[in-house]
């Protein structure tokens, strides 16, 4: 969702928000379903940007149901369901080319309306994350995994389990704000690997 989208969503939630608390006394489902009306009336798909965006699964709906504080039992049956997603690589291997993983870490490419079906996602790990000391611009959304490998060092089990998390991060932690790269089909298995690479490879900007 590019950022005119984004922006769009925001002021119509803000208005939104400003005319139906103003009904007091109304249901909270019922704001909430007014809420999304107007959302699927105002947005259209355009290019690769279908509306059905705005449409929640199952765990997202409960994520906003209980305001990412899911009861235990909740959120271990999301998280498991969301576990059977991941597609482990079939070869076994988990790392790819730290360098190409540098690369996608720094693009913000993809997914937006003007962005062609073929042409690959970047991973806008930047955005969120502070991964390399030479980087000034990064995001502080998610943590800092500046030193990642040199602290946790890059045997199977961490390339497994780094894997895991970019693929889908919410069979983890089920209201993560990481996104789905793999279950949604933003990145490759191919980029995954490169991004392992990225955070486990001693010679990588992220480990130097």
């Amino acid at each position: 969702m590019n950022a005119k989208w984004m922006i769009k969503i925001a002021g119509i939630l803000a208005l939104t928000s400003l005319t139906l608390t103003a009904q007091a006394g109304t249901d909270d489902a019922a704001l909430d379903a007014k809420t999304t009306a107007i959302i699927k009336r105002d947005f259209h798909d355009k290019g690769i940007a279908k509306a059905d965006r705005v449409n929640q699964d199952e765990l997202q709906a409960m994520c906003s149901k209980y305001v990412d504080k899911l009861p235990d039992s909740i959120k271990a049956k999301l998280e498991a369901a969301q576990e059977k997603t991941i597609k482990w690589p079939a070869d076994g291997k988990y790392m790819g080319d730290w360098k190409a993983g540098e690369k996608l870490a720094q693009s913000g490419k993809g997914m937006t309306w003007s962005d062609k079906p073929d042409e690959p996602a970047g991973g806008n790990c930047y955005n969120c994350h502070r991964l390399s000391s030479m980087e000034i611009a990064y995001g502080t959304i998610g943590p800092s995994l500046l030193n990642f490998g040199k602290i946790r060092g890059n045997t199977i089990e961490v390339q497994r389990y780094v894997f895991g998390r970019i693929y889908n991060a919410k069979a983890l932690n089920a209201c993560a704000n990481m996104p789905r790269f793999g279950f949604m089909g933003i990145l490759t298995e191919a980029q995954i690997k490169d991004l392992v690479a990225l955070l486990l490879d001693p010679e990588s900007p992220v480990n130097k």
